[in-house]
């Protein structure tokens, strides 16, 4: 009898530690990475639109964090945030000076859980 009230407990206690973990550690509990990341470049105003499809309930510790672009592989702007919008999906817009053939990448973190990329090569302008 006593060897499986010591059973008991120590399943108790391990499920106890396991519900304190995930309450205590939002990176386990309710962070999730971006959903989607597009990008679109206007030429004539040499704008970057970055939308991002992030929720999040817990805006002041749960955001997107950075936001870096590349341009031909070489990094050109580190973009650091310590909150994001409410409504999802939201935009960024960042001055990128590009032209035809460059190929921009973007980076985005979540400041608890995961990335999401998306890249794009500037096409010749229409006429």
């Amino acid at each position: 009898m006593k060897e499986k009230t010591v059973i008991s407990t120590i399943i108790f206690v391990t499920l106890l530690f396991a519900l304190t973990i995930l309450c205590v550690s939002p990176r386990i509990s309710y962070a999730d990475a971006p959903k989607d990341v597009k990008i679109e470049y206007n030429q004539g105003t040499q704008t970057l639109a970055v939308t991002i499809t992030h929720k999040s309930m817990f805006g002041g510790m749960h955001y997107i964090k950075s936001v870096e672009i590349k341009k031909n592989s070489a990094s050109i702007s580190m973009n650091n945030y310590d909150s994001q919008p409410k409504e999802v999906p939201f935009t960024y817009t960042y001055k990128v000076a590009a032209a035809e053939g460059d190929k921009l990448e973007v980076n985005v973190v979540c400041s608890m859980s995961g990335s999401k990329s998306a890249s794009l090569t500037i096409a010749k302008p229409a006429n």
